[in-house]
């Protein structure tokens, strides 16, 4: 990367546990290299888990880290404070996730269907062991549209709020919830067809 001239950012205050996040992302604002390692080690694990499951392709996924870290590089100065960091560094990532797979038209994503056929109320994982379980787990999410997996992943790998994910997708919260009704039912279907219950 290469050096820039300081700029001097005024960050408003930060979100509760988001200190870290916000001198950091100050220091890089005024080209801290050492910052930018600091946050690129620290966030590196969780953008690959997220992206990978989206992107489907280590090598993309790690590529997007790398783009949406440059971007922290390149325009962290812009943070404005309006959410935490994470959630500003979690929606870089994702649109440039979506942007690529919109690019790339490796993955046609399904479209939300607000008719579908809500799944049977029973639960499809019975009798099942927690190996197998988590290995139908794993299949159903690659089977779900980026925009329906990102909202689980989101909410039950990353523990952010519906609030947070609507600041990471770049959509209303009335959106993420009803991304979510269609996903857990959409999961509810293929875990059922995936343990043949």
């Amino acid at each position: 990367m290469e050096p820039r001239s300081p700029q001097v950012s005024v960050i408003s205050v930060p979100a509760a546990g988001d200190e870290a996040d916000v001198l950091a992302l100050s220091r890089i604002a005024a080209g801290s290299r050492a910052a930018l390692d600091e946050m690129y080690r620290r966030y590196y694990p969780r953008l690959m888990d997220f992206l990978g499951r989206i992107l489907s392709q280590r090598e993309l996924a790690e590529e997007i880290v790398n783009d949406t870290m440059y971007t922290v590089w390149t325009a962290g100065a812009s943070f404005a404070g309006r959410s935490k960091v994470s959630t500003w560094i979690f929606g870089i990532a994702y649109k440039k996730a979506l942007k690529r797979l919109s690019r790339d038209r490796r993955h046609a994503a399904e479209p939300l269907d607000d008719s579908s056929e809500l799944a049977s109320e029973q639960d499809p994982t019975g009798d099942v062991d927690e190996a197998e379980l988590r290995s139908a787990l794993e299949r159903a999410l690659t089977r779900l549209s980026p925009a329906h997996r990102s909202v689980v992943e989101l909410t039950y790998l990353l523990d952010y709020s519906y609030v947070e994910i609507s600041g990471i997708v770049g959509c209303p919260v009335n959106t993420v919830k009803t991304r979510m009704f269609h996903a857990r039912a959409h999961l509810r279907r293929l875990l059922s067809a995936l343990l043949g219950k």
